[in-house]
């Protein structure tokens, strides 16, 4: 991937070797979610989740009405600018080139893009959304607009899941940070209130799945929209990147996570989408370039 050319980002909160105050109380025993529920929410949020809070304070609704409690966070006390270190200039790049491909596609229908910004940490964090830590994964969190990433993630996807190998997981790399900023798109165009209201309103857990499913599948086209754009105008695609990107797609579906983890898999628990399904929408992301081509809500067969 070319990305010395990209932009570099001022939105960038570096909080590695520190983490915040606040975090979220979550009621447990009494009736409310066990510990090991807790712990199996926070592996499937690993897989690119869109909120670790989200997705635990919606079991616990859906278990017996209840909630997770949002406490105070401290307010921004961190670093901002781009970092120096190789790693956070490489997300700073990449982070700045969404800012300007998001932009320039919002623009085109006559709106304002207002970019989130992003939070570097190491082993846990505290925001708009809580308490996290890194085994969460990537997440975008809606309250305050920000995305946080603790970049051992990018090791994870080497070692771990084998979603990449060598120059071309930078791309891979990249298209986990456009996939988070994805959801930002979804929450400025109003796609993420929607679905949380769909989400509570549901019958069941696997019918609030579903919908999970289709918000974390929209956020995977629209990374292959800026994906597309970025290389129309700045060529950044090498040989090699589209397919590290599908690689790491595959390796983070839900069916191939949950194969790992218990030898089998429970398609109503699904929360991301399977393999295939990550790589389809991707690509069709990528292919048609226009957020039009990422209705998954709409789509009959994802």
């Amino acid at each position: 991937m070319r990305w010395d050319d990209f932009r570099r980002s001022d939105n960038i909160e570096d909080d590695r070797g520190g983490g915040g105050g606040g975090g979220f109380g979550l009621p447990i025993g009494g009736g409310g979610l066990g510990i090991g529920t807790i712990v199996v929410l926070g592996i499937i949020g690993y897989a690119l989740g869109i909120d670790p809070g989200v997705l635990i304070g919606g079991a616990e609704m859906l278990n017996r009405g209840g909630y997770v409690q949002q406490q105070p966070y401290e307010q921004n006390t961190h670093r901002t600018g781009a970092p120096s270190d190789k790693t956070g200039d490489f997300v700073a790049a990449v982070l700045g080139n969404t800012e300007d491909v998001w932009t320039a596609v919002f623009k085109e229908s006559g709106q304002t893009y207002r970019a989130p910004r992003l939070r570097l940490y190491s082993g846990s964090v505290s925001g708009g959304c809580g308490f996290a830590q890194s085994a969460m994964g990537p997440f975008y969190c809606p309250t305050d607009r920000r995305i946080y990433l603790d970049t051992s993630f990018f090791r994870d996807m080497q070692v771990r899941f084998r979603g990449c190998s060598g120059k071309a997981c930078e791309f891979a790399e990249a298209y986990v940070i456009a996939h988070e900023v994805g959801h930002h798109v979804q929450n400025l165009l109003g796609i993420l209130p929607k679905a949380r209201g769909a989400q509570q309103a549901a019958a069941s857990k696997a019918e609030a799945n579903r919908i999970q499913v289709r918000v974390e599948l929209q956020a995977d086209c629209l990374g292959g929209v800026w994906a597309n754009r970025s290389n129309v105008r700045w060529k950044s695609l090498e040989p090699g990147d589209v397919e590290a990107a599908l690689q790491t797609a595959s390796a983070i579906g839900d069916d191939r996570l949950q194969k790992q983890a218990k030898g089998y898999v429970v398609p109503d628990s699904f929360t991301h989408g399977t393999s295939a399904q990550r790589q389809r929408w991707f690509m069709t992301g990528f292919k048609e370039g226009k957020v039009s081509a990422c209705n998954t809500f709409n789509a009959a067969q994802l």
